[in-house]
């Protein structure tokens, strides 16, 4: 006889990269107490990247606050498990990182030169855009719109939404969203079409 109850934690990639997340911003929050910012040693700042490379990664795990960490993570956490579902974790592992590689490469060709950028947008919206072309009717809620959306609706019209408010580095959304929106185009003859 088998039993097949409770496996036991499972860590995906998408909890994986959430968990670096806070791992990485309790780091930032700490360094701060004996005024030290890592923000400084990890963000992107156009003017210094090729004094400090490695900030064209290491700027997705940083968060210049509670709300900025809390909205990147909860919007990670529902297209990507969505996502992994339906291209698996490699493809979601590509992705998400060179999604959030192209949004920076936006905002250093488009951006401020010495302003620092720092976040995960860039990764997330590319997840959007892929799930836009993957599954443009599937419905979603947006809050605090009470009724469903079209997820191509809810990515693009968030983009152009959150473009119009001020410290948004939207070249970073924008490069990211054109990263997903073309791995969508490239992934959709390889997807199950999704049942809505």
């Amino acid at each position: 006889m088998r039993y097949s109850g409770y496996r036991g934690f499972v860590l995906t990639p998408v909890l994986a990269i959430i968990i670096v997340n806070l791992l990485v911003y309790i780091a930032t929050i700490a360094a701060t107490l004996v005024d030290y910012h890592l923000i400084l040693l990890l963000g992107l700042q156009p003017a210094t990247f090729l004094a400090k490379p490695w900030t064209i990664v290491t700027n997705l795990f940083v968060h210049g606050g509670i709300w900025h960490l809390a909205a990147n993570m909860l919007t990670l956490f529902f297209f990507g498990r969505f996502l992994t579902g339906l291209i698996g974790s490699r493809a979601f592992f590509i992705i998400y990182f060179f999604g959030g590689i192209l949004g920076n490469i936006f905002f250093m060709l488009l951006g401020p030169l010495f302003s620092i950028v720092v976040g995960a947008s860039g990764a997330v919206f590319a997840l959007g855009g892929t799930l836009a072309v993957l599954t443009p009717r599937l419905r979603v809620f947006v809050i605090p719109i009470p009724v469903p959306l079209p997820l191509w609706v809810a990515v693009i019209g968030g983009f152009l939404i959150m473009s119009l408010f001020p410290n948004v580095a939207w070249q970073g959304h924008l490069g990211g969203l054109v990263f997903g929106l073309i791995a969508g185009l490239a992934l959709r003859s390889r997807v199950r079409p999704f049942r809505y």
